[in-house]
C-alpha cells in the first residue's frame, strides 16, 4: 500500500493536537504532516518535500502494518510562532481620500473630530507601563504650533524610576509575547489598520492636524494611509519571511531556520514628523515577537498616544509596547543602561542619532548582544534640472517637494541646481507658484485646505528665522521670495527661495528642516560636473532626483550619483516613498539605510536560528560512509 503526504497548515492554538497514538513514535518530526493512503496529494508536492515524504514512508512501513493510517505531528510551542504559514489576507495600499469639495462627510466628521479634541480642554496624557496609566505631576504641554497658546495636552514626563519600569515590563512580556503565533500578532496589526481606516481614521487625522501642523491632505497621507500600509505590509513581509527557508536538505536530514525574537528589548525612539514612522518603528519590532520602550517625541504626544490606544484596543498585551514620554537624555540614560537592551530603532536628527550611536559603543561590554542600530536621520536632499526637463512638471515638482508639510519631511528638497538657460523661466514660474500658497492653521475648521502651516515649534522656528536673517546679510545669498516669519500666533515660516553663487555654500551643505529652498545656477556645458558638487557637496545622502528627457543625461545621474541618495527619483519630486512601492532610507549620514516599507526592516529585529535535525544513525566513524 502506498503513502502519500500533505501539510496541514491550518492555525492551531494548541501544541498538542487531537491526533492518533502513532503520533507518538513519530514525535521526532515537527513538521505537521497528514499521512494518508490512497491520495494523489503526493504527486502535487514540490520535489524537495516528496524526498521527505518517501523517507518517512520508509520509516512508517517498518513500524506500521498495512492498516490505513493518520498522522499528524505538531509543531512545537516554542517554534509554532516562527514555523506556522496560514495565508494572510491580501494587502494592497491603502487608498487616499482627496478631501474634494463634495466630499462633505468626511469634512463634517474631521471637523467634528477637531472638536473633540479641543473643546474638553488638554487631553492627560499619561506615562504607560504594562497597560497601567501613570499619570505624574511632571508634565510637558503639548501646544498647536499654529497657535501656541492652545495647549492640546498635558503630558506625564517618565520618571527614571517609571523607565526602568517600563524596561522590566517589557522584558517580563518577552516570553508570552514571543510564544505567541506570528499570526496571532498580525491579527493584533491588521486590526489596528482596520480600527485606523475606519473608526478613528478623523480622529488620527485631527490628532495630527493640531499637533504636528499637517493639512489634512498630508494628515491623510501620513497618520492614515502610510501607517495602515505599514501594518499591513510588515505582515506580509513577515509571512514572506517565515517561509524562506533553506532550499535543500540531504537524504535523512531536515534542515529548517527559526526567526526568533532578539533576546532582549527594542527601544524606539520616534520623531515629531510622521505619526506613520511612529508607528513603524514600535510595529515592526513587536510584530516579530520583541517587545518596546517607545519614547515619542513631545510634540506628537497625542497623535502617538492615540495610536497606542488603539493597538490596545485590536488586542495588544499590556507590556509589549510601553509608552514613556519624558526628557531625551533621562530616559535614554536608563534605557541604553540594561544589560538586556538588544536594539535601537530610531528616525530623528543626524546629531542625536550619533549621540546614541556613541553611547551604545560606550555600553558594549556591559550588554549580552552587540545591539541592532537601525536609524533614519537628516538629508539636504536636491533637485538636478537638466536643459531637456519638462519646464512647467519641474518646478511644480520642486515647490512640492520643498514647501509641503514646511519642508519637514526627512526628504524634503532643500538645493536645487537649475541650468542657466532654463533659469529665468523657471526661476519667474516658480516665484508666481509660491505666491499662490495659501499658509494657516490647518485645524482651523474654517482653513483646513491651508497648503502649508506651521513648522513644529519655537526652537525651530528661531533656527529657520535666523538662517533668513544670515541669507538677508549674506553677501553670497539673495532672498528671491518669500523671508517672512511670525511667531505672535504660531511659529510661521513663510515659504523661502534663496539663490546663491557659491555651490558650497553653508545653505547648499546645511540641514534647516524648514521652508527654505536654495537654488544654484551651474552652466549649462557643465552639466557632469555639477553633479561631482552634488554628490560630495554634503555628508548626507538620502533622496534626490533628476529631471530630464534626455536618457543619456538620466543614464549619466544614475551613474554619478550612486550613493548620492538612498532613494532616487527620474522626473518626479524627491518626497512620497509609498510603503511597498518606494522603500525607503539612505545611507552616509542619513542613517543605516534598512529600508523602511520593505521586508529588509524585519530581518533587524529577528535573530535567525538554523536547525539541522537527522534521522540516520551511525554506524561506524571511519570514511568514506558516515561523512555527513
Amino acid at each position: 500500500m502506498g503513502y502519500s503526504f500533505a501539510y496541514d497548515c491550518r492555525p492551531r492554538r494548541s501544541s498538542t493536537p487531537a491526533v492518533s497514538t502513532p503520533t507518538k513514535w513519530a514525535s521526532h518530526a515537527r513538521m505537521a504532516i497528514y499521512i494518508v493512503s490512497g491520495s494523489d496529494l503526493f504527486r502535487k508536492l514540490p520535489k524537495m518535500l516528496r524526498s521527505r515524504a518517501i523517507l518517512t514512508s520508509r520509516l512508517l512501513k517498518s513500524a506500521v502494518t498495512k492498516q490505513r493510517c493518520a498522522v499528524a505531528v505538531a509543531i512545537s510551542a516554542r517554534s509554532k510562532s516562527q514555523l506556522a504559514h496560514p495565508r494572510i489576507p491580501p494587502v494592497k495600499n491603502e487608498p487616499v481620500k482627496d478631501f474634494g469639495f463634495n466630499d462633505q462627510k468626511d469634512w463634517d466628521l474631521l471637523r467634528a473630530s477637531i472638536t473633540k479634541l479641543t473643546d474638553s480642554g488638554p487631553l492627560d496624557i499619561p506615562v504607560v507601563i504594562n497597560g497601567k496609566r501613570i499619570h505624574n505631576n511632571d508634565v510637558l504641554p503639548q501646544v498647536n504650533p499654529a497657535k501656541h497658546s492652545q495647549v492640546l495636552a498635558k503630558v506625564s514626563q517618565a520618571s527614571p524610576d517609571d523607565v526602568a519600569s517600563a524596561v522590566e515590563a517589557a522584558k517580563a512580556a518577552k516570553q508570552k509575547w514571543a510564544a505567541m503565533p506570528w499570526t496571532d500578532r498580525a491579527a493584533i496589526f491588521l486590526k489596528a489598520a482596520d480600527l485606523i481606516s475606519t473608526k478613528y481614521r478623523h480622529d488620527m487625522l485631527a490628532a495630527t492636524m493640531l499637533g504636528q501642523g499637517k493639512n489634512v491632505f498630508q494628515a491623510e497621507i501620513d497618520a492614515v494611509a502610510e501607517l495602515i500600509d505599514f501594518f499591513k505590509f510588515n505582515v506580509k513581509y513577515a509571512e514572506e519571511l517565515y517561509h524562506q527557508q533553506p532550499v535543500e536538505s540531504a537524504p535523512g536530514v531536515w534542515n529548517r531556520s527559526e526567526y526568533r525574537p532578539l533576546e532582549g528589548f527594542v527601544y524606539a525612539v520616534t520623531p515629531f514628523n510622521f505619526t506613520a514612522i511612529a508607528g513603524n518603528l514600535v510595529g515592526a519590532p513587536a510584530l516579530m515577537g520583541n517587545t518596546v520602550v517607545w519614547k515619542p517625541s513631545a510634540t506628537a504626544a497625542l497623535s502617538n498616544y492615540l495610536l497606542l490606544t488603539i493597538l490596545e484596543e485590536a488586542g495588544l498585551p499590556a507590556g509589549v509596547i510601553n509608552f514613556v514620554p519624558g526628557e531625551p537624555n533621562q530616559v535614554t540614560e536608563s534605557v541604553l543602561s540594561d544589560r538586556e537592551f538588544s536594539a535601537l530603532h530610531f528616525t530623528g536628527s543626524t546629531d542625536v542619532f550619533k549621540s546614541l550611536y556613541s553611547k551604545i559603543a560606550q555600553n558594549l561590554d556591559n550588554y549580552r548582544d552587540y545591539p541592532r542600530i537601525v536609524g533614519e536621520t537628516g538629508g539636504k536632499n536636491f533637485h538636478l534640472i537638466h536643459p531637456s526637463a519638462s519646464m512647467d512638471h519641474a518646478v511644480l515638482s520642486s515647490l512640492r517637494g520643498a514647501f509641503e508639510f514646511q519642508g519637514q519631511k526627512c526628504s524634503a528638497l532643500s538645493r536645487l541646481y537649475v541650468p542657466e538657460s532654463m533659469w529665468p523661466e523657471f526661476k519667474e514660474k516658480l516665484v508666481a507658484a509660491m505666491g499662490s500658497i495659501t499658509q494657516g492653521n490647518c485645524s482651523d475648521t474654517a482653513a483646513l485646505n491651508s497648503f502649508m502651516g506651521p513648522v513644529i515649534h519655537e526652537q525651530s522656528f528661531n533656527k529657520l528665522s535666523g538662517a533668513i536673517d544670515q541669507a538677508k546679510s549674506d553677501s553670497e545669498l539673495e532672498i528671491i521670495a518669500g523671508g517672512i516669519y511670525d511667531k505672535s500666533a504660531g511659529f510661521f515660516v513663510s515659504p523661502t527661495l534663496i539663490e546663491t553663487k557659491n555651490p558650497n555654500h553653508e545653505f547648499m551643505t546645511k540641514e534647516f528642516f524648514g521652508p527654505l529652498l536654495t537654488a544654484y545656477v551651474y552652466p549649462d556645458a557643465e552639466y557632469s560636473e555639477i553633479m561631482d558638487t552634488i554628490d560630495q557637496g554634503t555628508k548626507y545622502g538620502l533622496t534626490g532626483a533628476i529631471f530630464a528627457t534626455d536618457r543619456e543625461a538620466v543614464k549619466l545621474a544614475e551613474e554619478k550619483l550612486r550613493y548620492s541618495a538612498g532613494n532616487f527619483y527620474i522626473n518626479d519630486k524627491c518626497t512620497g516613498a509609498v510603503v511597498g512601492q518606494q522603500w525607503f532610507g539612505g545611507a552616509r549620514m542619513s542613517g543605516t539605510n534598512d529600508k523602511a516599507g520593505s521586508a529588509n526592516i524585519l530581518t533587524r529585529f529577528v535573530s535567525v536560528r538554523n536547525i539541522k535535525e537527522n534521522f540516520y544513525e551511525l554506524t561506524d566513524f571511519k570514511y568514506p560512509s558516515n561523512y555527513h
